[in-house]
């Protein structure tokens, strides 16, 4: 192989090539420069090159020569960007963010407007219809207060601040997917903890009965089945007994701390007195019998997922870890109790909240869970309820001293 050379550089090499051998290794057009014969390197030079020259030759019979592929680089830590980006990366995020959640909110209140003047012309609206014009509502209504940090000079730079301690301040359309699924975590660990106490608290004191029910055949059936014999009730016996709570005999007879459990559990605030308690409370039940009532109208099956799991979790139904199918089932079972059998809306919440703790495919299906959950309810009745009632079913053959005992526990 020749290579060509400059014809001043051609002379001078050919003239040290008759002194000694030259260590040619390569050749750079581009800095003209030449490696020299041996003799014009350095000794110290040599001796560095004849040592490292074994394992040069050794490297490379150890690589394939099959192998093609480069070395991938080694990996790099990834470099933080300037604060200043980060801080504008963050700003323009969130921009954007409220700037779709106004555009969201212009076109809801433009569709609540027309479902508006169809309520004046006297149409009639569908569920969907009525929680979106009041969802809307209420977003027209948290814009007042939030209008006055816009307003007011300077006063934004505290909205951050006001934001954190009021979350639900903003409307809904300015809601962020991650504040949403915190804000289910947190009711749910809200509900874990409000369920046990409400079953610690009904199977210590129980619920209160007055004579009419205690009295009643239903209730002595019941009792009689649950104490005496041991068998357990029936499905229609559980639903005979739970139709004589009504709901204010059932809230007034409820203690403050389950009252508040109560609330806490439904998403209520849990402040003011007992009976402002018991008026949201009833306030709640009622929307929930309307509520049923536009559904069973519609059919469980015209409600899409979400809108599933939302009826589902404002009744107190366990929605996570349950297919759709189980929640459509549960909700039909609940509606069907609710409106045709009359169950007191307080006992099918307290009795959701007896089987809260237990996962969703314990029982075969959703009507065996309720039922079974209005079970657990009645079974925690006091015991002196539940000896007054011996008493009553077994008057002639009763003792003086049951009596006495009996009319002690009244007093």
């Amino acid at each position: 192989m020749s290579v060509w050379l400059p014809s001043s550089a051609a002379l001078r090499a050919r003239s040290i090539s008759r002194l000694s051998p030259l260590l040619v290794r390569s050749y750079s057009r581009s800095s003209h420069r030449f490696l020299l014969p041996a003799a014009s390197v350095p000794l110290r030079q040599r001796r560095y090159q004849s040592t490292n020259q074994p394992t040069t030759s050794n490297t490379a019979s150890t690589v394939d020569p099959g192998d093609d592929k480069p070395t991938p680089p080694a990996p790099k830590d990834p470099v933080k960007a300037p604060l200043s980006t980060r801080v504008w990366k963050k700003v323009k995020h969130e921009a954007q963010h409220y700037w779709h959640g106004s555009k969201l909110l212009v076109s809801e209140v433009r569709i609540s407007s027309r479902l508006q003047w169809k309520i004046l012309h006297g149409e009639t609206l569908t569920r969907r219809e009525r929680r979106q014009l009041r969802r809307t509502t209420q977003d027209i209504l948290r814009l007042v207060p939030f209008a006055v940090f816009i307003i007011v000079p300077f006063m934004e730079l505290l909205l951050p601040v006001a934001l954190k301690l009021f979350p639900n301040m903003l409307p809904s359309t300015f809601e962020d997917k991650f504040a949403a699924e915190e804000k289910q975590r947190k009711l749910l660990r809200v509900r874990l903890d409000m369920a046990k106490f409400l079953q610690e608290t009904l199977r210590e004191s129980g619920l209160r009965a007055n004579s009419h029910i205690v009295g009643s055949d239903a209730f002595k059936e019941f009792f009689r089945k649950v104490r005496s014999t041991g068998e357990a009730p029936s499905a229609q016996d559980v639903i005979n007994v739970a139709k004589l709570f009504d709901d204010d005999l059932t809230l007034d007879n409820l203690s403050r701390p389950q009252l508040v459990s109560m609330s806490r559990y439904m998403g209520l605030n849990a402040f003011g007195t007992d009976n402002f308690l018991r008026g949201a409370i009833r306030s709640r039940l009622v929307n929930l019998r309307r509520d049923d009532q536009l559904i069973d109208s519609e059919g469980v099956d015209e409600l899409s997922i979400s809108e599933l799991q939302a009826a589902c979790q404002s009744r107190g139904i366990r929605t996570s870890g349950a297919s759709p199918a189980r929640l459509r089932e549960e909700l039909t079972t609940w509606i069907q109790l609710h409106l045709q059998n009359r169950v007191s809306g307080v006992l099918l919440v307290l009795g959701r909240a007896f089987q809260f703790d237990r996962k969703p495919g314990e029982y075969e299906d959703g009507k065996t869970a309720i039922i079974k959950s209005l079970e657990m309810v009645l079974c925690g009745l006091p015991d002196n309820l539940l000896n007054e009632a011996e008493l009553e079913v077994d008057l002639d053959n009763a003792s003086y001293k049951q009596k006495l005992e009996v009319l002690q526990q009244q007093q």
